[in-house]
Formats: C-alpha cells, structure tokens, sequence
C-alpha cells in the first residue's frame, strides 16, 4: 500500500466514505458465514474474497469491469486502498475493459488496508503523535493536493468521522472505524455469496422447481422467453465485448459486457430472426466424441438465445429414443486472430427438459459455436453384451433383382436427416462431404457428385432422400449383395448390427435474434478439438471453485457445479508429472464419464486436464456430488 503523501490520505478517506454508505444499506446483515465443516484453505480463501467483493459490484464474477470508476470502487469494498497513481498503473492508456482474472491479479499485489498502515498515513500528519489532527489542516491538504476532493466530498468525508467541537480530527478512533467498516464490507459480501452458494446446494439436483418452459413458437414474430435458471448461480451466464482487451493474455481470455438477465420486450417493434443447424455426436473407438462445429455471423449487436437439444428423428415416433436423454452444451468463442486467441464468451446452462439454454447479449462479430456432451450417458457399448443377431440390410425381390429391406430402409431416412444439416429435406455437396469424410476420411469429388446429379433424384443440385436411397442401392448392386460396405455406413453413423442407433446423438441447435439476421455455418468435423477443450477448461476455471490438492499446494481441483452438470479440472503447476486418485464412493445418485468410482489421472508438468464430468443417473431424484481427490506418491 502506498503510504507516502497525501495522495493516500485522499484515498483513505474516499474509501471511508464509500464503504460506511455501502454497509449502512445492510445493517441488519449476520456476520456468522462460514458453515462448513472444513476450513477453507489460504488460496481457497482469497479467491472467495475475490468474488465475493467483485459480486458486490457486478452480477457476476464473468463481468467485465468498465471503467476505472468500477474498478476503483470494486478494489475498495476487496479492502484495499488505490490511490490515482496505483488506478493509472493497472488502467493505462488504451484499456477498455478489464475482468476478473484481471481483479484477483491486482489484489495480489496490493496489500489490503491495515490499521497499522493506516495509521501510518495520519501519524506523518501529527507531529505530536498524540492521535490528533486539526480538521483544517486535513481539509487543506485534501483540497490542494494529490488526487484533489471536492468540498462537498471533503464534507461527506468529515461528517462520517470523529471531530470534537473545536475541530480537531481523532485519526486514532477513525482509523479503528475504517477497517471496521472495511471487514463488514467484506464480511456482507461473504454472507451474499455464501447464501448464494447454500440456495444452489438446496437446488442441486432437485428437480422440483424446473425453469419456466421455454417458447420459441413463430420465432419471426415472437421473441422466446427468457429462461430463468431457479436457484442457479448467475455466473453460469458469461457476457462479451468484441473489442479486444488492452490488457495482458489473461484480460483477452473471457467475459462480456451484457445484463446476466434480459426481460423480454414488446413485439410491436421488434422481429426476430431464427435460424436452426442440426448435427450428431458420434462416439470413436476410444470413447472420445466426434461432432461438428460452427461459425455464426452476427452483423450487429443482438440480444440472442441459443439452445441445443437431442434430435427426435421422424423414424422413431413408435420407438423410445435412446439419445434423448444424453445431455449436451453449446459452448460459444468469440473468434480471434488465430483458435488460440479465441475468446469463451458463454455456454449453456439453462435447462427445459431437454434443452439447454442461453440467453443475453452476443456483440457484432464472428463466433464459434462448440457443441458438447459430457459422454457420462453416451458411451461405447460392450461388445460382450451385444446382440449376435444381424437384420439384412438387402434382400432380392421375386424378380431377382436386389432392393433394400424396410429396416435398412428406415436407418438410411434417419441417417439422411442426421446429415441434413439445415433440415431443408435435401442433401447439398457439402453436407454429403461430412458423411464421406466420416467413412473415408476422403470428400466427394466434383466429377463423383456429377455422376449423382445424372443418376439418382436430385432437386436444385441437390440430393433427394429418395437419390439417397437408390445411391446406396446402387452400391449394393454393384458389390452384387455384399453388404460390407453398406455395414461400414450405418456403424460410422452409430448404429449397432440391429440398426439400433447406440453410439450416435444427433441435436439440433437453435438461434433466435433480435432485429438482425444471422448467418450459421458448419465448419468443420473433429474429434477431441483443441478450442472445444479450451472452451471446456475456460468455463470449469471461470466458474468453478478451487481447492488446493492436499500435500501439494501447486496442484489445483476446480469444480464447476451447474444445476444438471458437475465438471472438474486438475491444474498442475508442478515442473514435474502427477497422479491423481479419484473416489467417486461418497457420491449419490451419480454418473461418471470415466465411467468408475475409482480411478487415477496422471497429470504431466504444468498442464491442465479434464479430470471427469458428472450427471445424475436418475435426473427425478436428488443426487450428491462428494467426490475425494488425493495424491498418489510413487514409492
């Protein structure tokens, strides 16, 4: 703390006055917070001092802070003391906007204010030392120099502090009321967060107050509602600004500048614009989940609400759907100069039976869009178990010719409209490549896709179901019945031998915006990508807590607890690798995407990993997420 002039002294008394009018608001505030049976440790500590001082300010600790202004004010109630001179150190010339990371780096370097420093300041004013200044003499020194006060702030200042009536100024007892205040300051944010927390634990995994339904009927003329996530942190909606930051790496990693909240307005003077993509996830031999990913053009700031959902495909209107309960996210990136410049902007968090939902304001500006499945209920199925039946996929009719049976048939219409991207009912060259580069790792030729345009149904250049079905019949008949190729079709697409689909999940993304079209795109086929990865561990670290491993203080557990996801990240900081055990046992009700209760993670040398995404197993009753990280030392 900067205790050299009277450019503190200004800023020890604006902080006074400030957190005395802060605290008076809420005097009725119980100071008893902490309930937990376990300590908190250092770290721990400080990062929940951290977030409990910027939700004081901000509604989420994902905001950005806008102004000096803000971040003079949100520093003050962290109980620290900046002067104009530590403000223009950290908002330099050029700075925009500056996040949370950003906060929690400053208040490592600032030291909170002390009564012994505190102290300090005065007693260079008082050469007396008996704790006494005159009033006049404060006043003039607030008045002409340093960071200059106004009268009028020099007066709020004096009418909150100890003068006696012949004005002489009592630094000692101020002092004492300043760090006071500060520590009440601090302790009602606590108490704010804390009770936070406890309504998230009420609400964690119970579903009996599920968000309100969600509407998203004639989308161009009505605007869907707004859904509320009851009982949820509201951090788990992140906000944007697409202007790049000014500050350092870690002020360019997250956050927008939007209301976590967004009321609906009239529709008199408002259209909105819908636009819907659909997609799968397929599950690869090692378990790891394949899935397109996408670009979405937003040409003018909007407020915009996106969902992804399992896809209930036409063919299975009689059959109970497998997928439809697998869970899913959309995780949003502001596109920057290269992937890894990329920017995590918001996820879904929000949940409407099967729809996960955000909503709020999305910036101008290129945007990818991340879909994401925990892999906790879409998993590879054990090929002991499975059936050693297989239905026929073709047959030859009376007339020897061969055709395609009914069941193969109704694979292929289900299989069409996995493929069918924007739903139109036809096939474009581009969406066909996404199938064969699935098959083949190779696209369709120009002169291939010609070959189809004069052989099987097309419409506007583009395949029919219908030239689908007679292009695969078309491959039968040449192989002469063998259908090892056609088997190599439906098991990429995840069916099993009896054309069950049990190793795919198709969705269907939906963006509804206010007053502006936008445009969505498919982009590209991978599995395991790096930036969805990066999205991944971004939100864990943003929103979730942290706790030290015990006997390894540079090793870090971050726990991300949503209403219908618990996600966890191990951080690393050692020069050397870890392994980390894991024990689900403590848990209830609960679902691994490691699929075991107890298992161990190897960990290399400063990096970041995954550790495991937990969902309830039965979503209609409560679920406990307990789970026990420890060390494993090597003898």
């Amino acid at each position: 703390m900067n205790t050299s002039g009277p450019c503190s002294l200004t800023a020890v008394l604006g902080q006074t006055r400030m957190n005395i009018n802060h605290f008076t608001k809420y005097p009725q505030t119980k100071m008893s917070y902490l309930d937990s049976s376990e300590a908190p440790d250092e770290e721990e500590t400080f990062y929940m001092q951290c977030r409990a001082a910027y939700r004081s300010v901000f509604r989420s600790s994902l905001s950005n802070i806008p102004s000096k202004q803000e971040l003079c004010r949100v520093l003050q109630l962290a109980g620290r003391n900046p002067s104009q001179t530590t403000l223009d150190k950290y908002w330099n010339t050029g700075t925009t906007h500056m996040n949370f990371d950003d906060f929690c780096e400053i208040l490592k370097s600032e030291w909170k204010t002390e009564n012994n420093d505190l102290m300090g300041v005065f007693k260079k004013l008082d050469p007396n030392g008996d704790g006494y200044i005159a009033q006049s003499r404060v006043e003039k020194l607030l008045t002409n120099g340093g960071d200059k006060m106004t009268p009028e702030e020099v007066k709020a200042i004096f009418s909150l502090s100890v003068i006696n009536k012949d004005g002489i100024f009592n630094y000692v007892e101020f002092c004492r009321q300043l760090v006071s205040t500060v520590e009440k300051c601090q302790m009602m944010s606590l108490v704010k967060l804390q009770s936070d927390a406890k309504l998230k634990r009420q609400n964690f995994g119970s579903h009996e107050d599920s968000p309100p339904k969600t509407s998203i009927t004639s989308p161009s003329a009505t605007p869907p509602q707004n859904p509320e996530t009851t009982g949820s942190d509201p951090d788990v909606t992140l906000r944007n600004d697409s202007r790049p930051a000014t500050r350092p790496s870690s002020a360019r990693s997250r956050r927008s500048s939007l209301s976590n909240s967004v009321t609906a307005t009239s529709t008199t003077n408002k259209q909105w614009h819908h636009m819907c993509m659909r997609g799968s996830f397929f599950l690869e031999e090692d378990g790891t989940i394949r899935s397109l990913q996408y670009q979405l053009h937003l040409p003018q700031t909007s407020i915009v609400t996106l969902s992804i959902q399992p896809l209930s495909l036409d063919q299975r209107t009689d059959k109970p759907c497998p997928w439809m309960n697998v869970d899913t996210a959309l995780f949003v990136m502001l596109a920057g100069d290269t992937e890894e410049d990329s920017t995590l902007m918001c996820f879904t968090g929000a949940k409407d039976k099967e729809k996960y939902i955000w909503r709020g304001e999305l910036k101008a500006g290129i945007y990818y869009l991340l879909p994401f499945s925990s892999g906790c209920r879409l998993k590879k199925r054990s090929r002991k178990n499975a059936s050693t039946k297989s239905v026929e996929l073709v047959y030859k009719t009376d007339t020897g010719e061969l055709d395609l049976t009914r069941e193969f048939r109704d694979a292929l219409s289900e299989i069409f409209d996995m493929i069918d991207l924007n739903g139109n009912g036809l096939l474009s060259l581009e969406e066909y490549n996404f199938l064969e580069l699935m098959i083949s790792g190779e696209e369709c030729k120009m002169g291939t896709w010609a070959i189809c345009k004069e052989n099987f149904d097309m419409r506007k250049n583009q395949l029919t179901k219908q030239g689908f079905m007679e292009l695969n019949l078309m491959e039968a008949t040449e192989k002469d019945g063998d259908s090892d190729d056609l088997w190599t079709l439906v098991e990429t697409m995840g069916y099993n031998r009896m054309l069950e689909l049990v190793e795919a999940c198709p969705f269907q993304i939906d963006i509804h915006c206010e007053s502006t079209q936008p445009s969505l795109h498919p982009l590209r086929l991978d599995s395991g990508p790096k930036i969805l990865n990066q999205a991944l561990q971004k939100s864990i670290t943003l929103e979730g807590t942290a706790k030290q491993l015990k006997g390894q203080e540079n090793v870090l557990i971050y726990t991300y607890r949503g209403q219908h996801r618990v996600s966890s990240l191990i951080v690393n900081k050692t020069n050397q690798k870890v392994t980390v055990h894991i024990n689900n046992k403590h848990n209830s009700n609960c679902c691994s995407s490691r699929g075991l209760n107890v298992f161990a993670i190897e960990v290399p040398a400063r990096t970041k990993m995954v550790c495991q995404h937990v969902l309830p197993t039965n979503e209609k009753q409560d679920w406990g997420y307990n789970c026990v990280e420890t060390l494993l030392t090597s003898k």
